[in-house]
């Protein structure tokens, strides 16, 4: 399976609502389990910066990675992005091969 890391950054009405957040996170959660049972979480984290959340996840295609992120919009993102990720150690030999 290919690792991705998820960005997301809430919509204002969402982040207002941070005695709700376990329970919106929950939902969100669920409903990825339920569209995307494929898919495995590695970590979760709370950042702070440009984005409010970033998640690293295994899914098994990019299409998969697509739903995540649709659903993670459909569930109070304001952005969503999933990107593909490397290991360090791979992407040392990938430039090995250059």
């Amino acid at each position: 399976m290919q690792t991705y890391i998820l960005l997301t950054k809430l919509a204002p009405e969402v982040s207002m609502k941070m005695k709700k957040r376990a329970e919106i996170g929950h939902n969100w959660l669920d409903h990825v389990k339920e569209k995307c049972p494929q898919v495995k979480f590695i970590a979760h984290y709370a950042i702070l910066g440009q984005y409010d959340f970033i998640d690293i996840y295994e899914a098994p295609d990019i299409e998969t990675a697509a739903k995540v992120s649709i659903i993670s919009q459909a569930n109070g993102a304001l952005t969503a992005e999933s990107m593909s990720a490397i290991p360090y150690k791979r992407f040392v030999e990938l430039t090995k091969e250059i």
